[in-house]
């Protein structure tokens, strides 16, 4: 005996569909093309000015005239490896690094005089306002503090990097100056202590700049990735858009 036509389930109900990927964000314009120049410009030419001041260096590992007691330095009689070195000896070094001298100083002359034309400066130039600010950021970067700080283009650590940076690269040329010309420049050599004591200066701020730099690219990939593009491209997307 029949029971009746079979039932047929009801088809189960179309899956919803998958909520819409989340808007992308507008990419803004970081970096002139001035900005991009001289900055890759600058680590090459300073490449070149750091690894052919070795050499010089070798020349007379220490600081301090001969005879007299030496300047404290950890460097005292040091030998870079080869590879650090340009020029292969004395004289081909100092070539290198006076033809490199002109074109760095160029090179920062026409960035600075696009953040003065361009009023760039105001966003860059570290002032009192930006202590707490640059106490606030040390403590996300020791772990001290779990959310990053509200920043615009640049957070007041660097700003506080950026303007000293600027300014140990002022007392570099003037060192160099003094060391390239210390008759012509007499002035300049007696106001960094003598022909030795501007050699030791211009020395340790080249180390200044390499922990500098250092710094500077393990935050980069680390905190900041997109930065890198932008650098490159001139436009920014990534965790920080806005501009101060």
């Amino acid at each position: 005996m029949s029971d009746g036509p079979a039932v047929t389930p009801a088809a189960p109900p179309p899956p919803a569909p998958a909520p819409p990927p989340p808007p992308r964000e507008a990419a803004v314009r970081r970096h002139h093309w001035i900005v991009r120049l001289t900055h890759w410009a600058t680590v090459l030419v300073l490449a070149g000015m750091i690894t052919s001041g070795l050499q010089i260096y070798e020349a007379y590992a220490r600081f301090g005239n001969r005879g007299a007691p030496p300047f404290p330095s950890p460097f005292d009689g040091a030998q870079f490896p080869a590879w650090s070195r340009l020029g292969g000896w004395l004289a081909g070094a100092l070539n290198w690094h006076f033809a490199l001298m002109w074109p760095l100083v160029t090179v920062g002359l026409l960035y600075l005089g696009y953040l003065v034309g361009s009023g760039e400066w105001r966003a860059l130039l570290f002032r009192p306002r930006d202590v707490r600010g640059a106490f606030e950021m040390t403590r996300y970067y020791l772990r001290l503090r779990k959310d990053h700080p509200p920043q615009g283009k640049h957070n007041p650590l660097q700003k506080l990097a950026y303007t000293s940076i600027y300014l140990f690269g002022a007392l570099a040329v003037l060192t160099g100056l003094s060391i390239y010309k210390p008759v012509q420049f007499a002035w300049l050599t007696a106001l960094f202590g003598g022909f030795q004591a501007a050699r030791y200066w211009h020395f340790w701020i080249v180390w200044i700049f390499v922990a500098f730099t250092i710094v500077h690219v393990i935050l980069v990939f680390t905190v900041d990735p997109a930065s890198l593009r932008a650098m490159l491209t001139g436009r920014y997307r990534g965790r920080f858009p806005s501009h101060d």
